[in-house]
C-alpha cells in the first residue's frame, strides 16, 4: 500500500471519526444546556495534559485534544471519565446534573446514542436519494462466488458453488447472503446441478480470524496488471490490462481456472487467447518452472466485471418520498447485521473475540481512494455501532449511566456518589482492558503474523 493510499484511508477515518464524535457529544451537550445545566467542556478528542486548541465561550471551554480515542462533555456535577468529584464534596447547585430530575438526566445520557441512531437513518435516506441501490442479486450470481482455500478448508464451500439458502433463509443480494455466512450452522449450495448442505463449524468466526483477509468475493478474470522485469514474458507479446480468456484453445473465464492450467503446464510455452481493448487476440506467453507468468495482477470492481459480462447488477432509484423507506429499511438491516457481530463477539464458542480490532480495523474499512458513497456508507455503519456500544450497560458508558438512573426511577433512591465513583472506575478499567486487547488483536494481526 502506498504512502498516498494510507494518507487518504487516514484521512477518511479522522474526517468520519470526528464527525460522529461532535454530534454524539452534541446529543449531551443540547439537553443539558436545554434543561439549565452548565457544560464546563466540549471536546474533539482527549485533551491529557494539553489541548491542541480551546476556547471559552459562555461557562464552557470548546477545544480539540491531541490523543484521537474519542471526545467528551464535562457535565457540572456528574461523575464521569475526568473522575472530578471535588465538586460534588459541594451542595449541590440548581446548575448541576445532579440537582435535576432523574428523567433529565436520562435523556441526557441517552442523548448521544440517540443522535448516532438518527444520524445513520439519515445517511441512509440520503444515500438511497443520492446513489439509489445497484446491488448483485443473489439469483444473479450463478458461479460467480469466489472463496479463498481456508473457507474451503474449513466449510466445504468452494469457488463456484450457487448458495441457494442460509440456515433455511434465502436472500436477495450477494452481499447479505455472503455477511450471514459467518453465522451460520447450515449452508445449502447448487454444485454441478446438485444441491448439497454444508455443516458449517461453530466455531468457525473464531478460525476466520486466522484467515486475516475477505474469505468470500467474486470470482475475477485474469487482469495484467504489471509485467515484472524478470518475468519470460517481460518485453514479448504479454501488456497491462490484457485480460487471459484462454489458454491453448481452452476457453476460461476466471482467474482461477488460468492459474489451474499453468500449474499443471509449468515451464510450457503457450497459446493465451487475451482481450485487449475489447477485442480478442492470440499471443504467445511463456510461463516459469513453477508454473507463473510473471505478472502482477489487477482487480476489476463490479461496476467493471458488468461492463464485461461477467455480472449482471440490479439498481433501484428512489424518488424523495420513498427514499425515506428504502433509507429505513437499510437502517435496520444494518442494525441487525451488527446485533448478529455483537451477539458472536460476546458468545466464546463462536471464537469471534479473537477478531476484536481496535482503530486500526476500523480504519481499514475505508477504501484507499476517496470515494463519497463509500466514506457515508461506513460512516453510518460505524454511528449504529458506537450508538449501540454505547448502549452497553458499562458503568462510564451511556448505558451504565441510564442503567443507574432506571435503578433510581423505579425505586426511588439513587445509588451512592461514593458508590458511582468506584462503579465508574471499574467500568473505565474494563474499557481500557478491553481496547488494550483489541490493538494488540490488531498489532498482531498486521505486523507480526
Amino acid at each position: 500500500m502506498s504512502a498516498t493510499e494510507i494518507f487518504i484511508i487516514v484521512i477518511q477515518f479522522l474526517l468520519s471519526l470526528s464527525l460522529l464524535i461532535i454530534l454524539h457529544e452534541a446529543g449531551h451537550f443540547i439537553p443539558a444546556r436545554f434543561f439549565g445545566i452548565r457544560v464546563e467542556k466540549f471536546f474533539l478528542f482527549f485533551d491529557v495534559k494539553f489541548a491542541l486548541f480551546k476556547k471559552k465561550i459562555g461557562d464552557t471551554v470548546y477545544g480539540v485534544g491531541w490523543l484521537p480515542l474519542g471526545g467528551y462533555v464535562k457535565i457540572s456535577g456528574m461523575i464521569d471519565e475526568s473522575m472530578d468529584t471535588e465538586q460534588l464534596k459541594q451542595p449541590a447547585q440548581p446548575w448541576e446534573f445532579r440537582s435535576k430530575p432523574a428523567w433529565q438526566r436520562l435523556i441526557i445520557m441517552l442523548g448521544g446514542v440517540f443522535v448516532n441512531f438518527v444520524l445513520a437513518w439519515i445517511i441512509y435516506v440520503g444515500m438511497s436519494f443520492a446513489y439509489g441501490e445497484k446491488y448483485l442479486a443473489a439469483e444473479d450470481i450463478g458461479d460467480a462466488m469466489a472463496v479463498t482455500e481456508f473457507m474451503t478448508e474449513k466449510t466445504g464451500l468452494r469457488s463456484g458453488d450457487m448458495v441457494l439458502s442460509v440456515d433455511g433463509e434465502s436472500f436477495d443480494t450477494f452481499s447479505e447472503m455472503a455477511e450471514n455466512i459467518f453465522f451460520a450452522e447450515k449452508v445449502e449450495v447448487l454444485r454441478n446441478g446438485t444441491k448439497i448442505t454444508l455443516d458449517l463449524p461453530s466455531d468457525f468466526m473464531g478460525q476466520l480470524v486466522e484467515e486475516n483477509r475477505r474469505p468470500i468475493g467474486l470470482r475475477n478474470p485474469m487482469v495484467v496488471g504489471e509485467v515484472a522485469e524478470d518475468s519470460p514474458n517481460a518485453g514479448k507479446e504479454l501488456q497491462p490490462n490484457d485480460i487471459i480468456i484462454g489458454l491453448d484453445g481452452n476457453s476460461m473465464k476466471y482467474f482461477d481456472q488460468v492459474s489451474a492450467y499453468l500449474d499443471a503446464n509449468k515451464g510450457e510455452t503457450m497459446t493465451a487467447t487475451v482481450l485487449r481493448d475489447g477485442k480478442e487476440k492470440d499471443i504467445t506467453v511463456y510461463t516459469t518452472i513453477e508454473g507463473k507468468l510473471g505478472v502482477v495482477l489487477s482487480g476489476l470492481s463490479q461496476v467493471d466485471l458488468e461492463k464485461l459480462g461477467y455480472l449482471k447488477l440490479s439498481k433501484k432509484e428512489y424518488g424523495l418520498v420513498e427514499s425515506f423507506g428504502a433509507g429505513t429499511d437499510r437502517f435496520f438491516d444494518r442494525f441487525a447485521s451488527f446485533g448478529k457481530q455483537l451477539k458472536a463477539l460476546v458468545t466464546p464458542s463462536t471464537g469471534a473475540y479473537k477478531g476484536l480490532g481496535s482503530f486500526i480495523s476500523i480504519a481499514k474499512i475505508f477504501p484507499t481512494t476517496w470515494n463519497w458513497e463509500a466514506f457515508w456508507n461506513i460512516t453510518a455503519f460505524l454511528s449504529i455501532m458506537l450508538g449501540v456500544l454505547n448502549l452497553l450497560p458499562i458503568p462510564a458508558l451511556d448505558g451504565g449511566h441510564a442503567m443507574f438512573l432506571l435503578y433510581e426511577m423505579i425505586l426511588g433512591k439513587k445509588p451512592s456518589d461514593k458508590f458511582l465513583e468506584y462503579a465508574q472506575m471499574v467500568g473505565f478499567l474494563l474499557l481500557i482492558t478491553l481496547f488494550v486487547f483489541a490493538f494488540g488483536n490488531d498489532i498482531y494481526r498486521n505486523f507480526m503474523k
